[in-house]
């Protein structure tokens, strides 16, 4: 897909800084630049041709119907990921990664279709028809803690097509969960990790919220490019089915 990656936008993001060259993985030789100050600073020109790989990796998983994962528990990370995911209409772990919740979907299900059936009696009257005020409330505020851990994945069907990961270090269990069964990867990867371990690895800043933000903006465009896409050829078999009646 044609991109607008702009390597002065990554520069003004601060998206070339690394780590300390003591805490470097040594996998990641091949994305460095230079050191400046005791700092690893991360080659640009590798980090838009990385970008613009996922970007169409993530159109097409779009446009095949699957659904990226976003993750990114961080706090620099949070309310980027948590936004962009809703925008694009896609599911997102904010908040912590919970094991199992790829290679063990069958009881992560079972909470999240708990949660979906305590919200459905709740917009229905059917607790508050049943039950006193206090134990109504009590129902509420399970509600409440069952969104903040699952709220993100309520619309998650099942395996999805990629995962979109900030700092791998810190999510280190969803992207060994994902190894495991075969899911794509997508993430930024600052220069003490290792890029092995990610399909589409994007070398850069992985604290910098400017960076976070930045990137995260072209996955969605790589997203909404995608869903455009589907849109489209969904509309055109309408067509020819329509046509053949």
């Amino acid at each position: 897909m044609a991109s607008n990656v702009d390597i002065k936008e990554l520069l003004e993001a601060g998206a070339h800084f690394g780590h300390k060259t003591s805490r470097w993985h040594p996998k990641m030789a091949p994305y460095i630049h230079s050191k400046r100050n005791g700092i690893h600073i991360i080659d640009l020109s590798k980090t838009v041709v990385a970008i613009e790989k996922a970007m169409d990796f993530v159109s097409d998983t779009a446009a095949a119907g699957k659904q990226i994962l976003f993750v990114g528990t961080k706090k620099q990370a949070v309310d980027i990921i948590k936004q962009t995911a809703i925008a694009t209409k896609q599911p997102y772990v904010s908040e912590r990664w919970l094991g199992g919740m790829l290679t063990n979907w069958n009881t992560i299900s079972g909470r999240v279709k708990h949660l979906k059936e305590l919200e459905s009696r709740m917009a229905s009257g059917e607790l508050a028809n049943r039950y006193s005020k206090l134990e109504v409330q009590r129902y509420q505020e399970e509600i409440d803690e069952l969104n903040r851990i699952y709220g993100g994945i309520k619309e998650l069907n099942g395996r999805p097509g990629a995962l979109f990961v900030v700092d791998v270090i810190n999510e280190a269990n969803a992207v060994k969960e994902a190894n495991r069964i075969g899911i794509p990867i997508v993430a930024i990867v600052d220069s003490n990790a290792n890029p092995t371990l990610i399909s589409y690895p994007i070398p850069a800043n992985d604290d910098a919220i400017k960076t976070i933000a930045l990137i995260s903006g072209y996955i969605k465009q790589a997203i909404e490019t995608g869903l455009t896409k589907r849109s489209k050829q969904t509309a055109n078999e309408a067509k020819t089915e329509s046509g053949k009646e």
